[in-house]
């Protein structure tokens, strides 16, 4: 599969905000690239120019006379109008090519399809690794890579049953509008600065007002047909409770799950509220959260929250309380940049599917 030069990448949707911060994430972590496809999916007529990577990875000077029919690994980040438009060596079951989707599109039935061979994984190798995920088979060349909400929550979840019996969950996820893409974020920009201007704002992603507001669900203006009404937001927690059904496999009770439209541009934040069996104290509780992607803040540090975690490869958990009325009640407050850890955790699975050494953001090498 790898030449002595590097391997032959596509990035699906490269115009996409994912796609960017993918291809940051490959430069960072020196993923051995020979050629890079950049595939835009944005376009009717996308356009696949072909770069040389093999003089370092900031050369970006396109090549004509590679073939991109069949890449070794492929990333799909980006919408794509229906399956039959993605590439033939994605769409074909007997391509050599690894493919590792990050989209929305058909990942949650793709995770219950189960993690055959042939199928398609879901995969988080760092919860892989320290769970022993059943499945997650190195030879699989279709993997969904968890979303970032799956890897905040089921990080949470699993590392606190190690320590405590959960008798059950409710979370509310605070989504960015970088979820929805590029359209979303300069949609926001818009309402924030007519608002103040008095002027009108624009609805078409939101349907409603979203600078300095809250939204339970995209409003059913922005949609032709009422009655098969659905948008990004219920479509993501749809994504996200499927996930986090793979992932904690019956051993602990699923949580009640709430997404919620924040005005914020980029990074999840989660309000986790978790009963257990019995009272546990909330520096035992730090203890066992924090380690491998999870940091737990101090009461004296400043609370963590979206702006603060913007460029981290952590999700930062601040200080646990417990429940005024309800002693085995305790709080749990998690952010982490979505964009970034999506990104982190999808060249992580190419890492391992490879074996490729990543290296840390100090340039010192460092075994995924």
């Amino acid at each position: 599969m790898i030449s002595d030069r590097g391997y032959q990448v596509a990035v699906v949707g490269a115009s996409s905000l994912l796609g960017k911060e993918l291809i940051t994430v490959l430069r960072e972590r020196k993923f051995p690239i020979s050629q890079l496809v950049r595939i835009d999916t944005e376009t009717e007529e996308p356009e696949i120019p072909i770069l040389d990577l093999d003089g370092g990875i900031g050369d970006m000077s396109p090549r004509e006379d590679v073939n991109p029919s069949e890449p070794d690994l492929a990333f799909l980040v980006g919408h794509v109008r229906g399956e039959d438009a993605l590439p033939a060596f994605i769409r074909q079951d007997n391509s050599r090519c690894v493919v590792v989707d990050l989209r929305d599109e058909a990942a949650a039935t793709r995770a219950r399809m189960g993690r055959e061979p042939n199928g398609w994984s879901l995969s988080a190798p760092f919860l892989d690794r320290e769970f022993s995920i059943p499945g997650a088979p190195l030879e699989s060349r279709r993997i969904v890579s968890a979303h970032p909400a799956t890897i905040i929550l089921g990080g949470v979840l699993l590392r606190l049953s190690k320590r405590v019996s959960i008798e059950g969950a409710v979370a509310h996820v605070f989504a960015p509008v970088s979820e929805i893409g590029a359209k979303a974020i300069e949609e926001l920009q818009r309402q924030t600065v007519n608002l103040l201007g008095f002027h009108k704002i624009p609805e078409a992603v939101f349907g409603g007002q979203l600078a300095f507001n809250v939204l339970p669900r995209l409003g059913r203006s922005r949609r032709g047909n009422a009655q098969n009404y659905r948008d990004e937001l219920i479509d993501l927690e749809s994504r996200v409770r499927s996930q986090l059904q793979v992932y904690l496999a019956g051993r602990l009770p699923m949580p009640a799950l709430r997404l919620v439209q924040a005005p914020v541009f980029y990074s999840l934040a989660v309000s986790l509220y978790v009963e257990t069996a019995s009272p546990v104290t909330p520096e035992v509780l730090a203890q066992t959260l924090a380690g491998e992607r999870v940091r737990v803040a101090k009461l004296s540090e400043q609370a963590p929250s979206p702006v603060l975690v913007t460029g981290s490869n952590e999700v930062v958990v601040d200080a646990i309380t417990v429940d005024g009325g309800r002693p085995n009640g305790i709080w749990i407050w998690a952010t982490a940049d979505n964009m970034r850890l999506a990104t982190v955790n999808a060249v992580e699975i190419a890492e391992r599917v490879t074996g490729t050494v990543a290296a840390r953001p100090d340039g010192v090498p460092s075994h995924p």
